[in-house]
């Protein structure tokens, strides 16, 4: 039986997004050995019911008495749900029925279809709770991401605001190239949908988490809590910052003429004179000849910076805080060619524009309220320049 070579909506997506298919599979071939890890460690080996493990990162757990610990637990319980039965809190803009085939251990149905898809593709290295400490999360370089903090690093959308759903789709389609983040797009339309809903229900559950713990630890409200408030000044407030994500994406314009050697010598000189201007600050970090080398040597995300103390005392004391040792940020080396945002002239466009969230890498672009550094001309002109290096 011939199989019809009629492309996948997947493989669509990818061609019309300019992401390269056989780039993004090859990418993640490396990877089976950490999928089938994945396979074992999830797949019935540990409790029957999964549990979200709780936020205590940077928190003393001897700080916390039981009575408040419960509160929370039991308070994201109703709200949310387990790992194995999600449950959608009114107004917070989450799809259950996107939900469920991600969710649960894995498994599959009568159909074919795969159900267990985050436990299957991304808990052995984002963990069960979205934390960022799955099983193989200390020995990677960056650490994955812990959606928890609702915090995303490639976006288009302007500093501050949450991704788009396409933005998520973008990751899982591409993987994050020079990174242990590998290309799904082997999966159907209807699995990556999944996978992105339930990235955003472990982000709205990790920030309503973290309110709770504010509210409840570091205010010691009155116990017991009240469903309504947390709902209203907890869930609804989180939900409507993903609402507003789609009116706040930048498309990138149409760039400057370079269809001549003269036009593109002349964009690739003019970008060299921006990317070492004090405004743009990008020597700092990438160094004078875009090797990654620059001055900055002690740059940490957000996800670190917490880590590090004032003195090596300091940190050590903090190390017992946090579930990752401390680890430093790395500045593209823009000559490997390796991007991890994206490859695409738009791609790196928006990573100088609205800036890798989460990272010292700040915005240059305009936006509401702010000229910006950089014009969006200029940010065309440092794109030539950084591409210009990358095709040395």
């Amino acid at each position: 039986m011939m199989r019809s070579k009629t492309p996948s909506p997947i493989v669509l997506h990818a061609a019309a997004t300019g992401i390269r298919v056989g780039a993004v599979r090859r990418s993640a071939v490396g990877l089976c050995a950490l999928l089938a890890l994945a396979a074992i460690w999830f797949s019935g080996c540990g409790p029957e019911e999964a549990s979200f493990r709780l936020n205590l990162e940077g928190r003393d757990p001897a700080k916390i008495r039981p009575v408040q610990n419960e509160a929370v637990r039991d308070a994201l319980q109703k709200l949310f749900g387990t790992p194995d039965k999600p449950l959608a809190p009114d107004d917070s803009g989450l799809d259950l029925a996107l939900l469920e085939p991600a969710s649960g251990p894995i498994g599959g149905d009568a159909q074919g279809r795969q159900t267990g898809l985050y436990r299957r593709y991304c808990a052995v290295c984002h963990g069960t709770s979205g934390d960022g400490a799955g099983p193989t999360a200390s020995m990677l370089t960056p650490y994955p991401r812990d959606f928890r903090s609702g915090v995303f690093k490639y976006t288009s959308t302007a500093s501050g605001a949450k991704p788009t759903r396409d933005d998520l789709t973008g990751v899982l389609l591409r993987g994050v190239p020079g990174t242990a983040m590998p290309s799904h797009i082997q999966l159907r339309s209807e699995e990556i949908n999944a996978l992105v809903e339930y990235v955003r229900y472990l982000s709205v559950r990790g920030q309503v988490e973290t309110y709770l713990l504010q509210l409840v630890v570091d205010e010691d409200a009155y116990l017991p809590l009240s469903m309504k408030e947390i709902l209203e000044e907890g869930v609804a407030p989180i939900a409507q910052q993903w609402a507003q994500a789609p009116s706040l994406a930048v498309t990138p314009p149409p760039p400057p003429k370079t269809d001549t050697a003269e036009l593109w010598a002349a964009s690739v000189a003019r970008g060299r004179e921006l990317y070492v201007t004090k405004d743009a600050q990008c020597v700092k970090c990438h160094g004078p000849e875009g090797a990654g080398d620059g001055e900055d040597s002690e740059l940490y995300d957000d996800w670190n910076k917490p880590k590090k103390g004032l003195t090596a005392e300091r940190t050590a004391e903090l190390a017992r805080l946090y579930t990752l040792p401390l680890q430093k940020v790395r500045p593209r080396n823009f000559r490997e060619g390796v991007f991890r945002g994206g490859s695409r002239p738009e791609d790196l466009y928006l990573r100088i524009c609205v800036g890798i969230k989460g990272t010292p890498m700040p915005a240059a672009g305009p936006a509401p309220g702010a000229r910006g550094v950089l014009t969006p001309d200029d940010i065309w002109h440092v794109v030539h320049y950084v591409l210009s290096l990358s095709r040395e």
